[in-house]
Formats: C-alpha cells, sequence, structure tokens
C-alpha cells in the first residue's frame, strides 16, 4: 500500500562513522486509522524504464536550481523526464495550484522550488501548504549532516527531523470574530499525531538511530502539544530499545546551537519543524546545503530542506545549487535509480570536499554555475566508468 516509502535510505549511525544503508520500512501500520484524507494511487508514470516526475520550479532561484538539475540529469543520463508547470504567483485562482496536483498524482513523485502566493485574497490558500494538504504529504524528512570542509558553526553533526506535515498552525483556519480580533486554530489531532511519532520510531529502529526526541510545547499548550507529546510517550513503549526524550520548542533551540550532538531523531509539530529545521541547517552551512522529503501514502515531493525562495538573490548567479541536486538524488533514491542517485551525491560530495568549489554563502567565491559545472564534470567522469 504505502510502496514509496519501502526504499527511503538515511545514514545510519556506528561509532564514529556513518554508514548509508537501504532500509526496508514496513509503513503499512502507520496508516491504521488516519483521519486525514485518504489518497487512491493512480499507476506510476514510467516508459521504457524512464520516470516522468512533476517539476514545480516555484518562485525567485527555483527556476534557475531547475535548470541545473535538469542539466546535471542530462550529463549523467538520468532517465527521468519531466513535467514542467508553474504556478503563477499573482493569479487569483487556484487552477495552476490544481493542474499541478493532478500531474503529481499522475507521476507520484515532484520536485519543486518554494512557490509563491502574492496574492492578497483570502480564498487562495497557500500553494505550499496546499499541495502538502491535498496529497496528504504527512511526514517532512531532513536529515541533517555536515559536510568536512564546509565552514559551520559546528561539525560531526548528524540528526535526522521530522516534521508533521499538514496540520497544526498550518492547518490555514483563521477567522475575524470580532473587527480587530483574528483567531487562528491550531489543529492537534491522535490519529496524525500517531502516524507520525510511528513513522520516527520505525525510522529509528531501522537506520541504527538510538534515541527520538520529541519537540513540544505542553506545558503552555497543555491541550494541543499535550495530546501530541501523550501521543509520542505511548509509542515509545512499542520500542524499548529505543531511548525516548522530550524537550519544549525554546529550549531545545538553545540546544541545538549549543550542542547539536545530542540529537539523533527529532519528531515535533509542524511549526516547531519549521524553526528546528533553519536553525539546524544554519549550524551546518545554510540554507544552501540540506534537502528535504514529504511522503504521504501514495506520493513524495522533494525540495530544499528549509524551502526559502531566495528571490532577493534570483538571476545574480550567487545561489548555492547543491540543496535543489542534492534534493535530485534523494528523488532518484526513491525512484529506484540508486547508482545515479550515488554518482549524484558523490559528484556534490567531490565539488564541496575535495575541490572546495563554494559560493558565497560558504564564504567562497564560486557562482552557481561553477558549482553546477564542477559537479558535471564529476557526473560525467563516473557516468563513464559506469
Amino acid at each position: 500500500m504505502l510502496g514509496i516509502f519501502s526504499k527511503c535510505t538515511l545514514p545510519k549511525k556506528a561509532g564514529s562513522h556513518t554508514i548509508r544503508q537501504l532500509s526496508s520500512l514496513n509503513f503499512d501500520i502507520q496508516h491504521k486509522h488516519p483521519q486525514a484524507r485518504r489518497q487512491v494511487g493512480l499507476p506510476r508514470a514510467r516508459y521504457g524504464g524512464r520516470n516522468a516526475v512533476t517539476m514545480l520550479p516555484g518562485g525567485g532561484i527555483g527556476p534557475e536550481l531547475m535548470s541545473y538539475v535538469k542539466e546535471v540529469f542530462l550529463h549523467g543520463g538520468v532517465p527521468v523526464d519531466f513535467e514542467t508547470i508553474q504556478i503563477d504567483p499573482q493569479s487569483d485562482n487556484n487552477d495552476d495550484l490544481q493542474y499541478a496536483i493532478m500531474s503529481i498524482r499522475r507521476n507520484g513523485v515532484c520536485i519543486k522550488g518554494n512557490i509563491e502566493t502574492r496574492s492578497l485574497d483570502t480564498a487562495i490558500i497557500s500553494r505550499n501548504v496546499a499541495i502538502r494538504n491535498e496529497l496528504d504529504l504527512f511526514v517532512n524528512v531532513i536529515n541533517v549532516q555536515s559536510y568536512n570542509n564546509i565552514p559551520s558553526r559546528h561539525k560531526n553533526v548528524n540528526c535526522i527531523v521530522i516534521r508533521q506535515n499538514t496540520e497544526g498552525e498550518y492547518a490555514m483556519l483563521e477567522h475575524e470574530s470580532v473587527e480587530g480580533v483574528v483567531e487562528s486554530m491550531k489543529v492537534i489531532t491522535k490519529e496524525n499525531s500517531t502516524r507520525l511519532a510511528r513513522y520516527a520510531f520505525e525510522l529509528a529502529k531501522n537506520n541504527g538511530r538510538t534515541k527520538v526526541t520529541a519537540v513540544h510545547k505542553a506545558n503552555i499548550m497543555k491541550l494541543s502539544d499535550g495530546l501530541f507529546l501523550e501521543t509520542c510517550k505511548n509509542m515509545s513503549l512499542n520500542y524499548p530499545d529505543i531511548k525516548f526524550e522530550h524537550m519544549i520548542i525554546d529550549n531545545c533551540c538553545m540546544q541545538l546551537v549549543s550542542n547539536p550532538h545530542q540529537f539523533d531523531v527529532m519528531v515535533m509539530p509542524n511549526l516547531y519543524g519549521s524553526i528546528v529545521s533553519n536553525v539546524i541547517c544554519g549550524l551546518v552551512g545554510g540554507a544552501g546545503l540540506i534537502s528535504g522529503r514529504n511522503y504521504g501514502d501514495h506520493y513524495a515531493v522533494f525540495e530544499p530542506g528549509t524551502r526559502n525562495t531566495g528571490s532577493s538573490i534570483a538571476g545574480t548567479n550567487t545561489a548555492n545549487p547543491v540543496a535543489m541536486l542534492s534534493a535530485s538524488a534523494d528523488m532518484l533514491e526513491h525512484l529506484g535509480h540508486k547508482v545515479h542517485c550515488d554518482m549524484i551525491r558523490t559528484a556534490i560530495s567531490k565539488t564541496l570536499n575535495e575541490d572546495m568549489v563554494h559560493t558565497a554563502d560558504l564564504n567562497g567565491t564560486a557562482k552557481s554555475t561553477d558549482v553546477v559545472d564542477n559537479v558535471i564534470k564529476h557526473v560525467k567522469s563516473i557516468a563513464g566508468r559506469i
């Protein structure tokens, strides 16, 4: 039923070394009683051994980063064809959004940049949130692992952030009860908290992780975050070999900055996940390095981990393309193209750690195209030996 999760690879801790291992997770047990909308899977679009993938460039630096992905795939002979769909940020209707969602349902997989929603019409919802809600992409996974030769606040960071993706403060339920008073509803459900907690513990168990930390604000939001925390505690009883801790979000941010090595797998509601992801990505080099994965019953969407638009640097040839290229490698791994996935990951690692080709956000002088050209050089070299 949940075949899209059957090949989810994350680095496994083994002493001081990191081993990337293929895990076969049994996610069928995660969705016994989901309250969220059930999705009916369509046959995956695949023709002649090639996968069709939806590409949503989004705004800001998104279009140029997507052009780099296409260029790398071309030189690497990657068996993927992109269906590119532009969503107009100024549009006062959701036609483009609905077409994009239909394309993802048809193809099963999507790679995207951050999509802007500039319309002030309250009927026009956030396109990014709508995609996750409509496809029930209930979990966002970010594996934050530091690079050896990247200037950063901390070295040897290796943890996984698991974020609830479809409810919490992102439920998009707001109204003005009386003039000048706006109420925004935060939604936490036992069903979605249960499947998120089970995902976190299953991922930890199958990838050699030893601890799960639940992040919350249950001392203030006693009912909503209290339910989330209680659900995580109850789930931990099914995994006695995995240590369980919980931490208040404000203390968690301080602990991340001072000692991120204490964390292994972190699980949290939606808004806290957004905050923690940006904090920890900043600790290992910034928004341009880390990729993110969004999973649901039948669909998967890959994007940069911090979901930044980067409008201020669009068109300047200074954006770091690594996060989007890493997201494309994650996508290939999900599709089963492990050889091409490893090829791109190796090319990225050599570019950053050996050739030291770094963009300005990493205190380097290289342009975006310099990084891409160097990645392509390694891709072509590796592809020639396959």
